[in-house]
């Protein structure tokens, strides 16, 4: 969902607001708070919270305290306090919700700490902002370039400035610890700014850049994901999914965020099975669990030795026989447990979609289409009414040059006698004609 801001241009090519994601009017920015309480008014006596929610590049949100009142809504560009100077950022969240918020995030109020707004952003400060906004991806390409230059082992992903353009923040990710004093060296002496560097995970990364995950949806982590727990490969292991990394890591190359959504519903399932290291010990031979499956509860036993010869089982079935085991109570063989799952099934292979048959090609295919014109024929002449038929020939010329005079011939009458009419000598053979002697 965008804004009205990130629509088309009058050329029809994308116009956008410049702002990746981040702009006030709650269509396209991320981890987006929506207000259900804006419509409804406080009660009489009681003070709105002066506490606001106001977030600055890639998500980045930070809570100020409201000391002079000033009237603020969702989507106002302010002035506020930073460590030296003032930042400018948007507010996102103001009243109650910004108390739940708070104590959700564990951050205490009233405390030393606690930053203030000064004011609504003028336009001098926006010019100053978009200014600066404008600069950081050239600057990013530079920085890089120094980087690999001086042959650190290390990532710049993005650079944010502050709001009055007078301290740039470089985030970075790195595997080990980087020296990289020579760097701010000659990043103060190329960008003639103060600098600052901070080191952020990989997952931070992703949540900072954004993407597409495998599932075809934009990340967990750049659109409502907060919080990142540690995700191990034995969620996958209950989950009984393949241990492929490829499969199993992210955009930021480390384990899936989405593993643990439902890990929960995995392990309540799995307290009704046995242990899969359990081995059932029955007259006919010591069997090993094989597989599982957790959605239909069944089990997949094999005898020592006979390791192709699989049988199912239950849950009931397999902890009803560790319970006979643990009382050394004999149990013949998994087959008579085994024989109550056995369900007859025919087979059908209906052509239920409309395909063709594979053997339609082995048979030669008969023609019908004379035998279908006889009949069409014979039908035609049974439902005419019968009248004189005449049969006209044209001249034919003979072997002499001579012409052959017209013949008709009329139908035979009802009553009429097969003597009165004239043989037919169509069919007749004409006599053979000795041929002259040469």
């Amino acid at each position: 969902m965008a804004c009205g801001n990130c629509g088309t241009g009058a050329d029809g090519s994308p116009k956008g607001c410049k702002n990746n994601g981040t702009c006030g009017t709650d269509g396209c920015n991320k981890l987006t708070v929506f207000d259900w309480l804006s419509n409804m008014s406080l009660p009489e006596g009681q003070e709105a919270f002066n506490y606001v929610e106001v977030r600055f590049k890639n998500g980045r949100k930070n809570y100020y305290k409201n000391d002079d009142k000033i009237t603020l809504s969702i989507g106002d560009i302010v002035a506020t306090q930073a460590e030296s100077g003032h930042d400018i950022g948007m507010v996102t969240l103001t009243g109650e919700l910004v108390r739940v918020q708070m104590k959700r995030k564990k951050i205490k109020q009233d405390t030393p700490d606690t930053l203030k707004i000064y004011r609504k952003a003028s336009q001098r400060d926006i010019d100053i902002w978009t200014t600066a906004r404008e600069k950081e991806e050239p600057m990013k390409v530079r920085a890089r370039q120094i980087a690999i230059r001086l042959q650190l082992q290390m990532k710049i992903s993005d650079i944010e400035f502050q709001g009055d353009a007078s301290k740039a923040t470089f985030y970075y990710t790195a595997e080990d610890r980087v020296d990289f004093r020579q760097l701010i060296k000659e990043f103060a002496q190329e960008f003639r700014t103060r600098i600052e560097m901070r080191q952020i995970g990989l997952r931070q990364e992703a949540a900072r850049l954004g993407g597409i995950g495998s599932c075809g949806r934009e990340l967990c982590c750049s659109t409502w994901l907060t919080d990142f727990r540690s995700v191990t490969t034995s969620a996958a292991r209950y989950q009984q999914l393949s241990l492929n990394p490829q499969k199993l890591a992210g955009q930021c190359g480390k384990l899936k965020c989405c593993l643990n959504y439902e890990l929960d519903a995995y392990m309540d399932a799995l307290k009704s099975f046995p242990k899969t290291e359990t081995k059932l010990y029955t007259k006919k031979g010591t069997a090993v669990c094989q597989k599982i499956d957790i959605f239909q509860g069944r089990l997949w036993y094999a005898y020592e030795g006979e390791w192709m010869n699989w049988h199912e089982l239950t849950t009931d079935h397999a902890n009803e026989i560790i319970t006979a085991n643990r009382k050394k109570e004999p149990v013949a063989s998994l087959e008579e447990f085994a024989s109550e799952l056995i369900v007859e099934t025919t087979v059908d292979f209906g052509n239920v979609v409309g395909q063709d048959s594979l053997t339609r090609f082995d048979k030669p295919k008969t023609s019908n289409k004379r035998r279908n014109n006889r009949k069409k024929k014979r039908s035609n002449s049974d439902n005419k009414p019968q009248a004189k038929r005449t049969q006209t020939k044209g001249p034919k010329k003979s072997k002499q040059g001579g012409q052959k005079a017209k013949t008709t011939q009329k139908p035979q009458k009802e009553g009429q006698k097969q003597g009165g009419t004239k043989p037919n000598n169509r069919n007749k053979k004409r006599p053979h004609k000795p041929k002259p002697n040469a």
